[in-house]
């Protein structure tokens, strides 16, 4: 078999120029008009069917070769809404927007592995590129699924990527089952009675309550969660009052959870209402819980991790036990509609994501390229 990065990599100043050009003008999920349109352009020129607005801002590319099996390459295409610090010429031209997570990095790794894949031809049957918008909580894995993504693109397999620092560029890493945590952010308003701070016995005090909570939610994780299992529950807001003198009468708390299963993040939930409600009664207030499941945990299914692992363990570096992390991906959606695996590669030794002095390590372009289009040639060889 033909080592793709090989020939990916002679492609190296064309896809750096493209990846630079998407970092330099980043768009929020569901913004991505002006990225789907430069990827549509690009599919075009190498002579790739493509449809527009899958999702709202989603783009799918299709290449025929044949009537084997049909595999799904998905890339993530949307920015964050932060500041960039990281002093590159290719840095930001959008106040307050950034390619903080490498996105445009996976963007331009999936038209590299295109390129390839529709050159070479050396594979039997369809492979479906998909490039995803809304992935950093704006919901675009479930908005391509809802607009018909695997019944208009029906798929054997899908196969998603993302950049890791700190591991090394040709390095690549994975595991089977759950890799990523499911992610659910939640808010808690304690309503009581509010009145003058000089008089506490008059009211009642959902400063109190909510400290209470924060307090007992603690507890979630360390009396309900079997220790095998593992969870997050954490308080990342508290927004109560704005006077030295006056006791509010409600308080808003707001965090995240993460878990490695829907059954775990069900049993936080359940657990998170029941603590909630049952302080605030009593202190004689009440509590309304808002719990949102951002992302479901994403599982890799065993055979096509093996499939995937065996396509980077020809051209790198390969660690099959990598370790699962509470990052959310909502890549885990598509996987929970067909088989398939999710890989990351090394970005070197750069800052981490969501780092306002991030940027993606063009080096890897070749190494996520060459990896996407090695297990379409595995999972669907060319016979002769």
């Amino acid at each position: 078999m033909t080592n793709p990065v090989e020939t990916i990599r002679q492609w190296q100043n064309e896809f750096t120029t493209i990846r630079r050009d998407i970092h330099a003008h980043p768009e929020l999920g569901l913004e991505e008009h002006r990225t789907a349109a430069l990827v549509a352009a690009k599919l075009r020129e190498m002579g790739i069917e493509v449809h527009e607005g899958v999702g709202k801002t989603g783009v799918v590319g299709v290449i025929r070769n044949g009537n084997g099996r049909r595999i799904g390459l998905r890339a993530d295409m949307d920015a964050l809404a932060m500041v960039e610090e990281s002093g590159v010429g290719h840095a930001s031209t959008t106040p307050g927007k950034m390619h903080g997570c490498g996105h445009d990095g996976h963007t331009t790794m999936l038209l590299a592995a295109a390129k390839y894949l529709n050159e070479t031809r050396r594979f039997d049957g369809t492979v479906h590129l998909i490039f995803q918008p809304g992935e950093e909580g704006a919901g675009g894995a479930l908005a391509m699924l809802e607009d018909g993504l695997f019944e208009r693109f029906p798929c054997d397999a899908v196969f998603g990527i993302h950049n890791r620092p700190g591991l090394p560029v040709g390095q690549y890493g994975l595991r089977p089952g759950p890799m990523m945590a499911g992610v659910a952010f939640y808010d808690i308003v304690m309503q009581g009675v509010g009145g003058h701070g000089a008089r506490p016995e008059a009211t009642v005090d959902p400063v109190v309550m909510g400290s209470a909570v924060v307090q007992a939610l603690q507890s979630i994780v360390s009396r309900n969660v079997p220790p095998i299992d593992r969870a997050v529950v954490s308080v990342t807001r508290f927004d109560a009052g704005n006077a030295y003198n006056v006791i509010p009468d409600r308080v808003r708390l707001g965090g995240t959870v993460r878990a490695f299963s829907r059954e775990m993040m069900e049993l936080v939930e359940k657990r998170m209402r029941g603590i909630a409600e049952g302080v605030a009664a009593g202190f004689g207030g009440t509590a309304t819980v808002d719990f949102r499941v951002i992302t479901t945990p994403l599982v890799n299914d065993p055979e096509e991790t093996e499939a995937l692992a065996a396509a980077a363990a020809a051209l790198g570096g390969t660690k099959r036990d990598f370790p699962a992390v509470m990052g959310g991906e909502d890549f885990a959606f598509m996987l929970e509609k067909c088989p398939g695996a999710y890989i990351v590669t090394g970005n070197g030794d750069t800052a981490e994501v969501h780092n306002p002095k991030y940027d993606f390590n063009d080096e890897a372009i070749p190494f996520g390229a060459g990896v996407l289009a090695a297990v379409v040639e595995r999972k669907a060889p060319r016979v002769g």
